[in-house]
Order: C-alpha cells, then sequence, then structure tokens
C-alpha cells in the first residue's frame, strides 16, 4: 500500500495526524508529510484520508488503484 500528499492540496487542518501520529507529521510550512505508511492499518490510513478536509491524502493498494482519497 502507498500513501501520496497532494502537496497543493493540503490546508494543514492535521486531523490525519491526530488520528494517525505514526504516519502523518506536518513540516515547517504545516503541510502534511508521511512519515512511515506501514504504520498503521488500512482503515486507520482511510480513516484519516477521508478526515482530510482539503481531500489531500490518496490511499493506494500495491496495485496502484486508490483506495481513499
Amino acid at each position: 500500500m502507498q500513501v501520496r500528499i497532494r502537496h497543493g492540496a493540503c490546508c494543514g487542518n492535521a486531523e490525519c495526524v491526530e488520528i494517525a501520529p505514526a504516519v502523518f507529521a506536518l513540516d515547517s510550512k504545516s503541510k502534511v508529510v508521511v512519515l512511515d505508511s506501514e504504520a498503521a492499518s488500512l482503515e486507520l490510513l482511510v480513516e484519516a484520508a477521508e478526515a482530510c478536509p482539503c481531500s489531500a491524502i490518496v490511499v493506494e493498494d500495491d496495485d496502484g488503484n486508490e483506495v481513499a482519497g
């Protein structure tokens, strides 16, 4: 599975950081970065992506198919 951030869309709300702090963090520009996409279950990653008010998180399966985002 792969997690991508649409940096241009990220509004720095940090909902994803609250949901999965081992996976996401804010950088110095208050944009989300992925620390470790394997640090959470698929269900938690999908929850974080769906909670993002900016739709900046994309979760893909191993075949590159979008699961959430």
